[in-house]
């Protein structure tokens, strides 16, 4: 078991319980999934810009990323449906907390003028999604192989059935969040 998941059940997991007056220790909130995702729009006129997000977003991860396609059509962005037009990436278990562990204590420090990340971003059921400007800022890419910048988006799938006890999940498991 990793150090990140052993802080959980001994940490964690009690504070939670206490505060939110849990009678079942299944009540407790957990993480149950990060998604990385890269849209890559240039990925029409240049497919090698497509096979780079891939790359860049598998060192990012240490999984294989997978290929997205356009569900539908949109003729505004000259897109058909079942273009290839973005990579993601689905982390669970132990490569899911080795990732949250390195973006909480390693990425997000790295960014220049950090206050924090915003206490907001959560979508009404406890999920939260965080969007960053830049691969660069993750120790895995190499600055020199990089073609092109691209944002990145991380959302984060917990248990929990509030915003308010994702939030508090989140805090404790070292997420910092602006004041």
């Amino acid at each position: 078991m990793s150090p990140f998941k052993e802080f959980y059940k001994t940490e964690i997991m009690p504070t939670l319980m206490k505060h939110f007056n849990y009678e079942n220790v299944m009540q407790i909130p957990k993480l149950e999934k990060i998604t990385l995702n890269i849209g890559v729009g240039e990925a029409l006129q240049n497919p090698k810009a497509l096979e780079d997000a891939v790359e860049e977003l598998t060192l990012i991860a240490g999984q294989r990323a997978i290929i997205t396609h356009a569900k539908k059509a949109v003729s505004a962005f000259k897109i058909r449906e079942g273009f290839a037009i973005g990579c993601k990436v689905t982390l669970r278990q132990q490569r899911m907390y080795e990732f949250f562990n390195r973006l909480v204590n390693v990425v997000l420090p790295q960014i220049r003028d950090f206050r924090g990340v915003s206490p907001d971003a959560f979508d009404g059921r406890g999920n939260y999604s965080l969007g960053l400007t830049e691969q660069l800022i993750f120790p895995e890419i190499d600055y020199d192989n990089v073609n092109d910048i691209r944002g990145l988006n991380v959302t984060v799938v917990t248990t929990a059935p509030t915003d308010e006890e994702g939030r508090e999940l989140l805090r404790l498991m070292g997420m910092p969040f602006r004041k």
